[in-house]
Formats: structure tokens, C-alpha cells, sequence
């Protein structure tokens, strides 16, 4: 029987916040680009603008982000800087779907998302969207190559 250990919530929360701040900067350089190019020649005849941003681009741009790279390698930013991955029930690597389906509640729904998680489903650490993915987070260790040996100098 393999040991899985789940990731608490305040580590979760943590690499939420780096991915939160990492997408909003990427999403405020890109429309403050746009709204200058809006400015010139032939921009400026685009009915409502080049890039027509409001508060819903964050949440499109995260969707996006989590499904690609938790999809493709079960971390995002965040997660790989506080070693957590989001894998399958029994600790396999998951798809594309199921990262759309969990990141749809992270992007979209997180305050409902979690609240029914932890009324619904308490000490099983699943936000509703984990439960309908059929994903959990867990905490990983950094280990070394097969083979390889780090070793630390003296200061």
C-alpha cells in the first residue's frame, strides 16, 4: 500500500497566492501594452479596444494556466516552489480534463468551491472541484537524481 501525504491547506493557500500574483502581473503588463497600442493608428478603430479586459481576465488567464500546466505536470509555479502536485486519487498523473474540471472551481468559484469542500467533505482536505475531478494535492519531496548526491560546503 502506498503513503500519500495530502498537502495542508495553508501550504495549498500559499502556492495559490504566488500563482495569483504571477498571472495578475502577466495580465496587468498585457493590457497596459494594449491600452498603449490602443492610442495609435489603426488600434484606436477597434470598437471597444485592442484587449477589452475587466476583473473576468484574471480568472480566464488562471483557468487557462492551471489547466495547461497541472495538466501537463501536475504542478503549476506555485506548487512546484512549495513542492505539492495535484495528482489522481491514488497518486497517478493526471489529464487535461480533470485539471479543466478542478481548475474551473479555483478559477471561477473558489470561496464556493472550498466552503462545500470543508462543510461537505471535513479532514479529507478536497475542495468540491477536487471531489468532482477526482484529483488531490499532495506534498512531494525535492529529491536528487537517481545516482546523484548533493553535497553542501562549509561557510
Amino acid at each position: 500500500m502506498a503513503t500519500i501525504h495530502l498537502a495542508r491547506w495553508g501550504t495549498r493557500f500559499w502556492a495559490w497566492l504566488i500563482d495569483i500574483i504571477i498571472v495578475s502581473i502577466v495580465v496587468n503588463v498585457a493590457t497596459t501594452l494594449g491600452g498603449m497600442l490602443y492610442q495609435f493608428p489603426p488600434f484606436h478603430l477597434i470598437p471597444g479596444g485592442l484587449f477589452p479586459f475587466d476583473l473576468g481576465a484574471n480568472s480566464v488567464v488562471l483557468f487557462l494556466y492551471w489547466t495547461i500546466l497541472e495538466g501537463h505536470s501536475g504542478t503549476s509555479i506555485g506548487k512546484m516552489a512549495l513542492n505539492l502536485r495535484m495528482t489522481g486519487r491514488s497518486g497517478e498523473k493526471i489529464g487535461f480534463d480533470e485539471a479543466a474540471v478542478s481548475s474551473f472551481g479555483k478559477a471561477f468559484l473558489l470561496p464556493l468551491d472550498c466552503l462545500i469542500g470543508w462543510i461537505a467533505m471535513p479532514d479529507t482536505k478536497l475542495r468540491l472541484f477536487n471531489r468532482l475531478s477526482n484529483t488531490i494535492v499532495i506534498q512531494t519531496t525535492y529529491e536528487p537524481p537517481a545516482g546523484v548526491e548533493y553535497v553542501k560546503e562549509k561557510d
